[in-house]
C-alpha cells in the first residue's frame, strides 16, 4: 500500500445472538472490496473482535460508512450482534514487517 493511508480499526464484543452475523460479515467484506479507495482488510475474533480496514483517504471512509447496505449492517449490529464496539480511524504514515 502506498503511504500514507488510513486504517479503520473496529473492535467489538459480540452478543450470543448469531442470526445471520457470519453471512452479513462476509457480505460487508465483499462489498467493501468494491468501494473506491478500499485497500485491504484484516480480521480476528476471540473474546474481542478486531477488524482493520485500510483506505486511501477520509472521503473513501465516509462513503463506506454511509453506504446503504453498510448502514443496514450497522443498525443490525447495534440492535442484535454487539454488546459494544469502538471505531478508531488512524493515519498510517509508516509501516514495516517481517516475513
Amino acid at each position: 500500500m502506498k503511504l500514507p493511508y488510513y486504517a479503520v480499526i473496529f473492535t467489538s464484543t459480540r452478543t450470543a445472538v448469531d442470526d445471520g452475523y457470519a453471512e452479513m460479515a462476509t457480505k460487508m467484506v465483499e462489498l467493501a472490496q468494491q468501494q473506491d479507495g478500499f485497500l485491504g482488510v484484516e480480521s480476528a475474533r476471540n473474546e474481542v473482535g478486531i477488524t482493520v480496514s485500510y483506505w486511501r483517504d477520509l472521503a473513501s471512509i465516509k462513503n463506506w460508512k454511509n453506504h446503504l447496505d453498510h448502514l443496514e449492517a450497522q443498525q443490525k449490529g447495534q440492535s442484535t450482534w454487539y454488546q459494544n464496539y469502538t471505531v478508531r480511524i488512524a493515519l498510517v504514515e509508516r509501516e514495516y514487517s517481517f516475513k
